[in-house]
């Protein structure tokens, strides 16, 4: 993948900085942090009680990073050494002037975007908020508290762990967690993560480390006025088709204490920023907050559809109140007409549907969860949200899920989403285990966090739904939580189980149904929205962890479970060795070595021994146990061939099931995972095979217990064309052939048949045999599967079977690769050269040239000593 340089990355995150809320900017302040004096940690990390220089947004890691004070908490094994951090309570200090101006307003506010997390705030020396939630917006009155110079801002951070450990272990019986700490930093039986409104996977999960951060995370501004100022622009939509628009754009007016007129102007300009609408009014303001309401109306809307389903059409609504060129005065707001609903249509056999129906037609989602880009929120920018985001729709998804461990993106990860027409189910951020939904308080607090989030994101047409939760239902029904927690304290369940209910059945549907814009809501995932089974293949989404998880089921296994709506799946893969490198050195790169293992999360650093049990089922042991290049290559092999088994599955079902979602698409930091994309942004083998196994039409030819079922997906209209089956040897003896015209139902799958081994092999040897089914458009190749007869590590091919030529075709480079024989799993690997490769992990057949494009700003001599070219011919 092409790599952006800082100074773009700064330019884009400047860009997408730039969307604060009417006439407020950033404070322009000079930062700095220190170890709060008298800290415990101070003895053993003496010098840190100094002042130093502090970026914000950001986070004391990075600041302590930024200094050389600490290592980089990715390179290596230093997690265990960094823990203290957590554990330390932190000062930040900001000195600022204001300018005339904005000191002469009648009234002033300060703004914080996040501040992580509990965090007592001073200006001038007098308390001016605390904090308890580092995903609310926190606001605080500041007029005639500040001064022309030498504002100081004080915000000192205390230790999440220390602030609430005391309560938890005061309990009786503890509400299940999610990962122990495995460095001491708090005892294992009794986490705090639940109990904190704070990103869970700070205090690490399985595919991430385990930094318990502070700081001030997100922007900080200061918004002055007098009368009144525009604080909010919603717009509603009450009718929509493709003839007509009804629209109500809601404002949300802020008046002091005299009550009066205000001129109102709402305009609104269409995709080529033409004006299509325009009203003005006079309304009568009464003291506090006033909402008014203004129709529009358009003829033939531009509709905005998900990618593969039409135009991403966006509209741009203006508000203006007294004619004023004051920005507290004005807001924007881009936005796209849809109608979004969630079908659940009941069957003739009990089950329930869950399909995504966007503008009346019902879209099969295809995708990918995504997790936080990095351990600490702030290094994340829009450049590099876009990189990955790019890369989903070039791997034909439509539809990604906001995972709800971590935190609610930055605007410019949904802008992006619109402008690609990938469609995003949005978890609140609950990650799993239990919550205290039981104690007011902090229902109270996550419910203003909830309206904070709705409301700053409701008007991004790509979000499709709210979800309650991550797993936290199916925690209590399936894994035990509510069965052990009854058994201690049945009074105490039942009141843990009735607080849950209430906030996340409750609460938070009421804020999507108050503030959403008619996005529909639903309660956890997976679940049937608090119905009886919380993870049913029969009605609503399912996640299904039997293949890697427990039991360890087979690939094949994935074939025998059909949801309605398939939200989480996986198997992991190493990222590629040129990822590896910049973590650990050659001599580290061993399936054991203690830094290995380090960024290996799953199952506390074991988590190698399964993926290596997965490998050994389909491809046999890597050549040598020390060869962690064979290991990675097999790993993603693997990775690749088994959720394409599983996705093809999941779309050859449908309508019964409508959306197949793996996890996971993105990296937080460079290690094994189940991610498409790297933390670095590379492709894995399995993004290569997502933009095979989701494209818009497909073969899915799909063999389990001695037969391969054959179906033809086409997610548009209907269409001629032809499939094909050819029956060969490795050396490229076709024994079979067939050859027929079809025409592909529109938005389906149509069923070509099912074939049993024996009628294939006709006698052939399975080991030295392929089925080949082939679907055929004006005469090209559009689609293809090879279908073998024994697993991988038993296929007998012949060894040295491809040659490659690189060579200048216009603008970028010509990789042409040539089989002589039946080539599987050719992976075309330049090491860490900043190349980008059009299309990679294939199979060839017997006798096939293919033309592969190169781009990247490197030269032909350092393409051609860099090329690799693994296969599993050469196994």
């Amino acid at each position: 993948m092409h790599r952006i340089s800082n100074a773009v990355r700064l330019l884009l995150l400047l860009i997408a900085l730039g969307a604060f809320p009417a006439g407020a900017a950033p404070l322009q302040a000079q930062w700095a942090f220190r170890l709060l004096p008298g800290d415990a940690q101070g003895a053993a990390h003496p010098g840190l009680q100094q002042w130093r220089a502090a970026t914000v947004p950001g986070s004391v890691h990075t600041d302590l990073l930024a200094h050389e004070l600490i290592r980089d908490p990715y390179v290596g094994a230093p997690e265990a050494e960094l823990q203290w951090i957590g554990l330390a309570d932190w000062e930040y200090r900001a000195r600022f002037d204001v300018d005339a101006a904005s000191l002469a307003k009648a009234h002033a506010e300060l703004r914080f975007d996040g501040l992580d997390t509990y965090a007592e705030v001073t200006l001038n020396g007098k308390p001016l908020l605390r904090a308890d939630n580092a995903h609310r917006t926190w606001r605080a009155r500041v007029e005639g508290r500040l001064r022309a110079k030498g504002n100081e801002l004080q915000i000192v951070f205390r230790s999440p762990i220390r602030t609430l450990l005391p309560g938890v272990q005061a309990m009786p019986h503890r509400i299940a967690g999610n990962y122990p700490s495995p460095y001491g930093d708090e005892p294992k039986d009794a986490m705090v993560g639940n109990f904190v409104r704070k990103p869970a996977y700070h205090f690490g999960w399985d595919w991430g480390p385990r930094y318990v951060t502070a700081g001030v995370w997100r922007g900080v501004d200061l918004q002055a006025w007098d009368a009144h100022r525009l604080t909010d622009l919603a717009v509603r939509t009450d009718a929509l088709d493709a003839e007509n628009a009804k629209l109500a754009v809601v404002l949300q007016v802020e008046q002091d204490a005299v009550a009066g007129p205000v001129s109102v102007d709402v305009e609104v300009r269409d995709p080529d920023g033409r004006s299509v609408a325009r009203v003005q009014r006079t309304v009568e303001l009464k003291p506090g907050r006033n909402s008014v309401e203004v129709p529009v109306e358009l003829a033939k809307p531009r509709r905005w559809w998900p990618v593969g389903h039409g135009a991403q059409d966006r509209y741009t609504v203006q508000a203006h109140l007294d004619g004023s060129g004051d920005p507290v005065l004005a807001r924007e707001q881009r936005i796209g007409l849809r109608t979004v609903e969630l079908r659940r249509e009941q069957d003739d056999k009990g089950g329930q549907g869950f399909a995504f129906v966007i503008n009346g037609v019902p879209i099969f989602a295809k995708g990918a969860n995504v997790i936080p880009f990095d351990a600490f929120p702030a290094r994340v920018d829009a450049a590099r949200l876009r990189q990955v985001l790019v890369a989903a729709r070039d791997a034909n998804m439509n539809m990604l899920r906001n995972w709800g461990g971590g935190y609610y993106e930055d605007d410019a990860f949904f802008d992006i989403a619109d402008e690609l027409g990938l469609l995003v189910w949005q978890d609140f951020m609950f990650g799993g285990g239990m919550q205290p939904g039981y104690d007011p308080a902090f229902r109270a607090s996550v419910v203003a966090e909830a309206r904070d989030n709705v409301r700053r994101l409701r008007h991004h047409p790509s979000i499709v739904l709210w979800c309650g939760n991550n797993e936290e239902e199916t925690a209590w029904k399936d894994w035990g939580h509510g069965r052990d927690l009854k058994a201690a304290d049945p009074v105490f369940a039942a009141k843990v189980w009735q607080g849950y209910v209430d906030l996340f059945g409750n609460d938070l549907r009421q804020v999507v149904s108050e503030d959403g814009l008619g996005v529909p809501y639903w309660s956890s995932s997976p679940s049937n929205d608090l119905d009886e089974k919380a993870n049913d293949s029969t009605r609503g989404d399912k996640h299904y962890w039997q293949v890697w998880g427990n039991p360890a089921l087979p690939v094949q296994a994935y074939l025998r479970e059909t949801p309605r709506f398939m939200s989480e799946y996986g198997l992991q893969a190493w990222p590629a060795v040129a990822t590896v490198d910049q973590i650990a050195t050659r001599a580290e790169q061993r399936i054991d070595s203690p830094v290995i293992r380090a960024h290996q999360k799953f199952m506390a650093g074991e988590g190698n021994t399964r993926l290596l049990h997965y490998i050994e089922l389909g491809y046999g042991t890597p050549k040598d146990f020390e060869d962690f290049e064979d290991f990675v290559y097999l790993s993603q092999v693997m990775q690749a061939d088994g959720i394409a088994l599983a996705a093809l599955h999941h779309r050859a079902s449908r309508p019964y099931t409508m959306g197949s979602l793996y996890w996971q698409l993105n990296d937080v930091w460079p290690g094994a995972s189940w991610s498409s994309v790297d933390y670095f942004g590379r492709w894995k083998a399995l993004h290569y095979a997502a933009r095979r196994f989701f494209a818009p039409v497909t073969v899915a030819a799909l063999r389990d217990e001695g037969s391969t079922r054959v179906r033809l997906v086409n997610d548009g209209a209907a269409m001629d064309a032809r499939w094909r089956l050819r029956v060969m040897d490795v050396e490229g003896k076709v024994l079979r052939r067939r050859d027929q015209a079809v025409t592909l139902a529109a938005a389906g799958v149509t069923d070509i048949g099912t074939y049993a081994d024996a009628e294939l092999l006709a006698g052939a040897d399975p080991a030295r045999t392929v089925a080949v089914f082939e679907l055929l458009q004006d005469g090209k190749v559009t689609a293809r599967q090879v279908v073998g007869f024994v697993e991988a590590k038993d296929q007998v091919l012949p060894r040295q079977q491809l040659t490659s030529t690189l060579a200048i075709d216009g603008d970028h480079y010509r990789l042409r690769l040539h089989s002589a024989a039946l080539v599987r799993a050719a992976w075309v690997d330049f090491g860490a050269l900043d190349v980008q490769v059009e299309d990679n992990l294939l199979d060839l057949l017997p006798g096939e040239t293919r033309d592969i494009a190169v781009r990247g700003p490197v030269d032909l001599a350092a393409l051609r000593e860099a090329l690799k070219v693994k296969t599993l011919n050469d196994r």
